[in-house]
């Protein structure tokens, strides 16, 4: 008896894009969640110099490293889930990269309490576009049996992105105790954890840019009809 051949079955790459362009989409998106994760942790590892400088209360704080990212993070994944599966998905990361980058940048401007709310329900709000989006892109640019390695790939991104976080706030605060305030173009004086604020969020623009420029993978069949789809079940990694 001969078995039937099926294209997930045989790990054909029939409609899959060139596994070398996959893999720099790949990169591409666990740079991102990498830079996510440095953004996420930023205000957590600064809080004490900036509870100095704004006043914050330790309910106010709570508040912050909480609720408004954590609420919006979660929820938004729905819609935007539901939009992955519809919209295309390279153009809806980029937006999203650019949101939490734009409002990481602000965080390190804002002035009171409500500024770093908005700041930080933005960053949870543009964070909120990568996993449902990427895992469905790595989805469609490799066959079944070969999706393992891409996924471990970019969720390694969470350790990294920790990691590094960890490493650049301390060399912040090092730095703080020599260099109290800097100068910037536009922005005037700011203190060093105004300054690490905005030296992590200004990259994203350049990634944003880079998925506008990317090549969506084509859509496969995922086996489920009449429901969801793939990035509709995902919400957050």
């Amino acid at each position: 008896m001969t078995k039937p051949t099926t294209t997930a079955g045989a790990g054909s790459r029939s409609g899959y894009p060139a596994a070398g362009y996959a893999w720099y989409m790949v990169i591409l998106l666990t740079l991102a969640y990498i830079c996510s994760f440095i953004d996420r942790f930023m205000l957590g590892l600064l809080v004490e110099p900036i509870k100095a400088d704004l006043g914050f209360s330790d309910t106010q704080l709570g508040l912050l490293l909480g609720p408004a990212f954590a609420i919006f993070y979660a929820t938004m994944g729905l819609p935007l889930g539901w939009m992955a599966d519809r919209y295309r998905r390279s153009w809806i990361v980029a937006a999203g990269i650019a949101v939490w980058s734009a409002a990481t940048v602000a965080s390190g401007l804002v002035k009171n309490f409500f500024q770093m709310f908005i700041a930080r329900m933005s960053v949870g709000i543009g964070e909120a576009t990568l996993s449902p989006c990427a895992i469905s892109m790595i989805s469609d640019s490799f066959p079944p049996d070969r999706r393992a390695k891409p996924i471990a790939f970019y969720s390694m991104a969470i350790s990294i992105g920790a990691a590094i976080a960890s490493l650049f706030s301390a060399t912040v605060l090092i730095w703080a105790k020599s260099s109290p305030e800097t100068s910037l173009p536009w922005v005037g004086t700011v203190a060093p954890w105004q300054f690490a604020f905005i030296a992590v969020g200004l990259p994203g623009f350049i990634l944003a840019l880079m998925f506008f420029t990317l090549r969506e993978p084509r859509r496969q069949e995922r086996g489920l009809t009449g429901g969801l789809g793939n990035a509709s079940l995902i919400v957050t990694l």
